[in-house]
């Protein structure tokens, strides 16, 4: 099927970004809300699966790390895993255990983030903390349980020719470890009340977010056994929308209300947070966001037109308003 060079226009509050990107002819164009609804479905069916009951004993901890698991989130990291895995002509049923491990770590990570000693917020996904529900030391635990689960779960995949199971562990120890997501939010807490330069904010906003959504695409396509090229491709991809979305979430919590964004508005300012508009300013934010976002799907043409789920996410994601 030809494919056309589109020009799309999105929407920002208070801004209009004009991106040129590889786009599918009219005739088949991607349902990207029946993508997100049906795979949404298949990660919450397969977390359920894969995590204790809330009646397993000790109940507390699993009734605190389901709270925050299944407290309606978007579910964009596992469908961005599930997206590369389509990408490279692989199967949903291949790459659903590495998408709900990506999701589990990401859920820790909100737990943690959330707690007095990191952000203390008081709201996540429109619904109280999990510290405001289970108290800290169980918020703490939940958290590390979920971390542990991503393992769990991540050892229970096929494993492939180009990527055995080492690889895929090793995928998700370093995406999560001091180096990267540990790495992003130490030089985030230590930034706070302080100056910093716009090269550092990108060393946070590259580990504290970057990170886990690039290593979603890389683990998508592990699952289908993908080459070396397509591998760098969706490295490319995820770390050029990972630093978009959180630029973009930077941007959002200036310029929505706390109803809109299911969470506390203008948190960042308050705690003297390094954010991208606190130091290049709005405007500037917002065109870093579409430089960012025009790299993430410049490299998707490597896939030739078979990336039409990646290309719909990463449009849905530059257009969020929450």
């Amino acid at each position: 099927m030809p494919s056309s060079r589109l020009r799309k226009t999105h929407r920002l509050p208070g801004r209009f970004f004009f991106l040129k990107y590889r786009h599918m002819s009219a005739t088949t164009q991607f349902d990207l809300p029946d993508f997100l609804a049906t795979r949404t479905e298949a990660v919450n069916r397969a977390l359920n699966r894969f995590l204790p009951s809330e009646k397993t004993r000790p109940a507390t901890i699993h009734k605190a790390m389901r709270y925050s698991l299944f407290a309606g989130g978007k579910r964009m990291r596992p469908a961005l895993c599930l997206a590369a895995a389509e990408a490279c002509g692989g199967s949903d049923a291949a790459a659903l255990p590495l998408a709900c491990a990506v999701e589990c770590i990401h859920t820790y990570s909100l737990i943690h983030d959330d707690l007095p000693a990191m952000d203390n917020d008081d709201f996540r996904r429109g619904k109280p903390t999990n510290h405001k529900v289970f108290g800290d030391g169980i918020a703490v635990l939940a958290g590390d349980a979920l971390l542990t689960q991503a393992f769990e779960i991540t050892a229970q995949a096929k494993g492939w020719p180009r990527y055995p199971h080492r690889d895929l562990i090793l995928e998700i120890a370093k995406a999560s470890g001091s180096l990267q997501l540990v790495a992003g939010q130490v030089a985030d807490l230590e930034g706070e009340g302080k100056k910093i330069s716009a090269g550092e904010l990108r060393y946070i906003h590259e580990r504290k977010t970057s990170a886990l959504l690039c290593c979603s695409v890389r683990l998508g396509g592990m699952s289908a056994n993908c080459t070396p090229t397509q591998l760098r491709a969706l490295t490319d991809f995820g770390y050029h929308v990972g630093l978009a979305f959180q630029v973009i979430d930077d941007i959002l919590d200036v310029t929505q209300t706390s109803e809109q964004l299911g969470k506390t508005a203008g948190k960042d300012t308050k705690a003297q947070k390094a954010t991208y508009p606190a130091i290049v300013g709005l405007e500037k934010s917002r065109k870093i966001a579409g430089q960012l976002t025009a790299k993430a799907f410049a490299a998707l043409k490597a896939f030739k037109g078979r990336a039409g789920a990646l290309e719909a996410l990463a449009e849905f994601l530059l257009k969020r308003d929450k």
